[in-house]
């Protein structure tokens, strides 16, 4: 995901896509506490998209 993507969006997608990495993220964090978790490169892209995300919405904000 790419911050100029994500720029292109509205507020509401964002918050969207949000809440739904936010999801993902606590499943993630399930699975790595179980040890079922395969794809351990995918957590911190999660964590990197959560913060572009927020970023972009903080820059809608301050407009």
């Amino acid at each position: 995901m790419k911050a100029t993507d994500l720029r292109a969006k509205s507020a509401d997608e964002l918050t969207d896509s949000l809440r739904d990495l936010k999801r993902e993220q606590f499943g993630l964090r399930v699975q790595a506490a179980t040890g079922q978790l395969e794809n351990t490169a995918r957590v911190g892209e999660v964590r990197r998209d959560i913060a572009r995300i927020k970023t972009v919405l903080n820059e809608k904000a301050a407009q």
